[in-house]
């Protein structure tokens, strides 16, 4: 068996979309080593062949729908399936966990421990003291109490442009303020119950085809982390624009997950257009989010009792929180060097460019060139603002960014519910 080729080759630091595998493996560059993130040991590899055979041995059907792209034997190369791995799927595989070994007894025990506090605080908190006039100070304190019962005690929180130990005398331009718009990883539960203990939010959810959002809960927001990709949004949904929300929302921040789906924190998936609607001049933050460990990630869904273990049994857990300064939803704002600008689509980006193009075919005979010269401009910045929050993200991450998104995920998530034997 053979495993289809909707991966893609590294180009101007990124992994554009689908494309060939038809470059030198031997020459791509990887992840950087960095604490938290594996290297291309000998040993990475051995942890990664056991999901590469599964792809390879179940994939087939999904490789029919790789528009002819051509097909790769894993079998002949294991460290070619490694870095396929690394480059294409990476992002959608759950975190191998850490084996608990002598340490079993200690893991059982917190776990039976911490169970009963964490769901009374959770459930006390989300059924009732989220509803009372507590004051945003007092829910965000109850926030952190949910989370420091599991053993969140530590954040390291670094903000680019800051060195350590200045972060007051940056507040204001640094951090995100209200009327603000965070470009957040998702990756776990914990990113949301995160984000509104420390900058109470307004969550939404984005669809990779659409620029308009869903506005959604905290619990809402946790939960989605469990859920099937959505490509589309459901038929009762009601949609706003994020520019909609700032106006109605004066004084709060509003937090957009523009992958759209979780990962592993592995990858950086093509990223909704959903923040082009933020009014021009407007300030978005990128944020990055990966835990120590990291196996309590959620890329597969339905993985309800993995993440309550993973997440109850440890001792403690550390968030890594990375910010990168702002990008404004004004590409002339950002006046990057002509070198820096991408030449690169991916699949949103092209559906980006399809709706701008229906928009337009329908009244091309009303619109004068001028008209169609605006136009093209500003799907140009539009994909200008993506590449600049899509960059940053994958840089906070120490990641790559990867040409494949929510529908492949919906593909993988298909094949490997059905073979449940191989799930961790």
């Amino acid at each position: 068996m053979a495993l289809g080729g909707r991966l893609a080759c590294t180009e101007g630091g990124r992994l554009p979309g689908p494309m060939l595998l038809e470059k030198d493996w031997a020459d791509m560059p990887f992840d950087d080593a960095e604490e938290g993130v594996l290297e291309d040991t000998e040993e990475e590899k051995e942890v990664l062949r056991a999901p590469a055979r599964l792809v390879a041995f179940t994939v087939e059907p999904m490789s029919c729908e790789l528009e002819g792209a051509p097909l790769v034997s894993l079998d002949d190369s294991p460290a070619l399936s490694a870095k396929v791995l690394r480059t294409g799927i990476t992002p959608f595989f759950p975190v191998p966990p850490q084996p608990s070994g002598a340490r079993l007894p200690l893991h059982v025990f917190l776990f039976v421990v911490r169970l009963p506090i964490f769901l009374t605080v959770a459930v006390g908190y989300f059924l009732v003291l989220q509803w009372l006039p507590l004051g945003s100070l007092a829910k965000k304190a109850l926030l952190w109490i949910i989370l420091g019962v599991p053993g969140v005690w530590w954040v390291d929180l670094q903000i680019d442009g800051v060195r350590k130990g200045s972060l007051a005398k940056h507040h204001a331009l640094r951090l995100p303020q209200p009327s603000d718009v965070i470009a957040s990883s998702f990756t776990s539960p914990l990113d949301p119950l995160y984000l509104a203990a420390i900058f109470d939010p307004i969550f939404t959810a984005s669809f990779p085809h659409t620029r308009q959002v869903q506005r959604i809960s905290l619990f809402h927001a946790i939960m989605r982390a469990f859920q099937n990709p959505q490509e589309h949004p459901p038929s009762s949904a009601e949609l706003v624009d994020v520019r909609s929300l700032l106006r109605d929302n004066v004084g709060r921040i509003v937090v957009v997950f523009p992958e759209c789906t979780t990962t592993n924190g592995r990858g950086v998936l093509p990223l909704s257009p959903s923040m082009l609607a933020a009014p021009t001049g407007a300030k978005i933050f990128p944020l990055s989010l990966r835990y120590t460990p990291s196996d309590i990630t959620t890329p597969v869904p339905g993985s309800y009792w993995t993440f309550l273990w993973d997440f109850l049994s440890r001792p403690t857990h550390c968030i890594r929180v990375r910010i990168a300064e702002c990008v404004y939803n004004a590409p002339k704002l950002l006046s990057p060097p002509l070198s820096e600008r991408s030449s690169y689509a991916t699949n949103v980006l092209d559906s980006l460019h399809g709706e701008d193009s229906a928009m337009t075919s329908s009244t091309e005979t009303l619109t004068s060139s001028l008209d169609e010269s605006n136009a093209e401009e500003q799907t140009t910045d539009g994909r200008r603002v993506l590449d600049k929050v899509a960059e940053a993200l994958a840089r906070l991450g120490r990641v790559r960014r990867v040409g494949l998104g929510v529908r492949d995920k919906a593909a993988f998530v298909e094949v490997w519910s059905r073979h449940p034997h191989r799930r961790r």
